[in-house]
């Protein structure tokens, strides 16, 4: 259980702070350009973590705890859940719009 929850704590950690970050220091001006670029570097450590504890950067020697075959069920669970939520959303709204 905690497997799936560092996992996936991790991986959309990471992808959100590099996106962050590329908008930030993109639309950013001065000293919001440095926190964008500092965002980057922290989304693609955690993102390098996350690949080391997923089993996939072997080279760098053992983790300390492994979650290889949680990555996929957990993904696979979040992409469920947005699925069940755009339905539910789509139903609600159409029902809106009928009313």
């Amino acid at each position: 259980m905690l497997n799936y929850f560092l996992s996936m704590l991790m991986l959309v950690f990471a992808v959100a702070s590099i996106i962050a970050g590329i908008f930030t220091a993109y639309f950013g001006s001065g000293k919001s350009r440095a926190v964008g670029a500092i965002l980057i570097v922290i989304g693609l450590v955690v993102a390098v973590l996350f690949l080391w504890f997923a089993g996939i950067l072997a080279f760098m020697g053992a983790a300390p705890f492994s979650f290889a075959g949680y990555v996929v069920e957990g993904v696979v669970a979040v992409i469920g859940a947005i699925i069940g939520a755009l339905i539910a959303l789509g139903i609600f709204l159409l029902a809106i719009m009928k009313a």
